[in-house]
């Protein structure tokens, strides 16, 4: 029954993937993902709708039908009957079905100011879609019952599916919304944001923040105990992550509008006790020769190089931790070595204690880019003190004068033929190694290829290096073989070899002169 159930949710998400595709050669493919997304947000927005109706109907409350606080007082957007998606269907083969659509966008951002910003504006008249397709992509998203199963969060699958799915047709160079679901799961795991306020100065689609919440749901907590903060430089990102934020009826800030990190930082008092990020890899040119020279958020260490912002990224993350701050985030591999200002900032980072783990990752996991990456885990408080997580304990050892080193490029399954992700296992078993590492009393012990505790005097005998290789044992195979046992063995199966060929070589011999053609050598 189950898997029948699994089998037709996944019929659907391929259906409308299917029925989204028919919009290529119409619409550019990096805006389709803004049309088919829009849709589904609708349709998910009214369903909800329509079930407060209900309700209100029920309890006999039908003259407060048409009032919008009775449906916001229950995390429900208020639409206007035009904007519903029966009014839309009941018009799909319409003429003008384009512009209905963009004007029940509209009416729904109007009323409910919690979306100021994040539908497309005016989007699906300008695209000027082929009225049939667009009809189809209607039908097909009017067959997702979205409150069927409210415990299977189908349209947070669809629209997760859809993210992924729209990351991997976009490509390289491309699709730089989504961070892959295995790699966020993964720094959730290991940070654990349970409780308090989280950051992510990247935001993208707001996978990061999704990840949080369902980590908060698995250990039984409250989204309400959880605040949420994010900034996102493109405008159609912000959109997209306004949109996927607020179909799970998760409250955020991310700021008045879409705005650059560096030079529009829209958070400047923050203080965040969680930060979870995957900035744009090795940023060029991220801020003139002269600007952000005196920027707060570098004190007590070198400007960041104006040819590549990943420092700038680690200090704008620095600034913004709280005196328990975690921080766990994704660079390239270039800044584990980086000479100059890198040099001197990576070198005052582990000397302040705040590098807590190093995590290389398996290439490729992205999408968008096949370079070798980094988790970092940065903590503001690597004392000795313990912690309540749902139903667990932790209780941390003091680790400030240490670095934990993990390898896990030979970790991982296939996924869509030519990229690689992590199990359900592989993070259960990631994070095991790193919670036991930082804790009291646990069974961690360095191990070959995979995990090493480095002090902070070996980071110092490396010159302030991170390359985990430089500190994980590797593990020489070659230097255990028997020379003498794999010498005989080759000597015996290379005899056999010249055996069988000497015999061949008389059998053909023989052949021929029977036949009276004898070969003389």
């Amino acid at each position: 029954m189950a898997k029948d159930k699994i089998k037709k949710e996944k019929s659907i998400e391929e259906s409308l993937w299917d029925a989204a595709n028919k919009l290529r050669g119409s619409i550019e493919p990096s805006e389709y993902k803004h049309v088919v997304l829009g849709l589904i947000f609708l349709k998910f927005a009214s369903d909800k709708f329509e079930v407060r109706r209900e309700e209100l109907i029920t309890e006999g409350k039908e003259k407060y039908l048409e009032m919008k606080d009775f449906y916001n007082m229950k995390n429900v957007f208020f639409l206007a009957e035009t904007s519903r998606w029966n009014y839309l269907i009941k018009n799909a083969k319409q003429d003008d079905i384009a512009l209905k659509i963009d004007t029940a966008l509209n009416q729904i951002e109007k009323n409910n100011p919690s979306l100021k910003g994040a539908l497309p504006d005016n989007y699906f008249s300008r695209l000027g879609l082929d009225k049939s397709k667009l009809s189809s992509l209607l039908d097909t998203i009017n067959k997702i019952d979205t409150q069927k199963d409210k415990s299977q969060d189908i349209v947070g699958r669809v629209y997760e599916y859809f993210l992924s799915k729209f990351a991997l047709a976009e490509g390289k160079g491309k699709g730089e919304f989504y961070t892959p679901k295995s790699i966020v799961n993964l720094i959730a795991e290991m940070i654990e944001p349970y409780k308090g306020i989280i950051y992510d100065p990247a935001c993208g689609s707001g996978g990061m923040f999704v990840q949080s919440i369902k980590f908060i749901e698995s250990h039984h907590g409250s989204k309400q105990e959880i605040s949420i903060y994010g900034q996102e430089y493109t405008n159609t990102t912000y959109k997209l992550a306004k949109m996927n934020l607020a179909i799970r009826g998760i409250s955020a800030n991310l700021g008045e509008k879409a705005a650059d990190t560096f030079s529009n930082d829209q958070h400047k008092d923050l203080k965040a006790d969680y930060i979870m990020a995957n900035p744009p890899f090795n940023q060029k040119d991220w801020r003139g020769p002269q600007e952000l020279i005196d920027d707060p958020r570098w004190q007590g260490y070198e400007v960041p190089p104006k040819s590549n912002a990943n420092y700038g990224w680690i200090l704008n993350m620095v600034s913004k931790l709280s005196n328990e701050g975690v921080a766990g985030f994704i660079l390239a591999n270039g800044a584990l070595s980086g000479g100059g200002e890198e040099y001197k900032i990576r070198r005052k980072l582990v000397e302040n204690n705040l590098v807590e783990a190093i995590v290389i990752l398996p290439q490729n996991m992205f999408y968008t880019t096949n370079i070798s990456v980094t988790v970092w885990i940065l903590n503001r408080n690597k004392t000795a003190h313990s912690r309540s997580i749902g139903d667990e304990e932790r209780h941390y050892r003091d680790r400030e004068e240490e670095v934990l080193f993990l390898d896990l490029r030979q970790i991982g399954e296939p996924f869509e033929k030519k990229f690689i992700q992590f199990s359900p296992k592989h993070i259960q078993d990631i994070a095991k190694t790193y919670h036991d590492w930082q804790q009291e009393n646990t069974d961690y012990k360095d191990i070959p290829e995979y995990c090493y505790s480095a002090t902070k005097v070996d980071i110092e005998k490396k010159d302030f290096s991170l390359v985990p290789s430089k500190y994980i044992e590797f593990v020489n195979r070659d230097e255990n073989v028997d020379f003498d046992s794999k010498m005989a063995g080759l000597q015996s199966e290379l005899s056999d070899l010249l055996q069988q060929e000497e015999q061949s070589k008389k059998e053909l011999l023989d052949v021929f002169n029977e036949l009276g053609y004898a070969i003389k050598l």
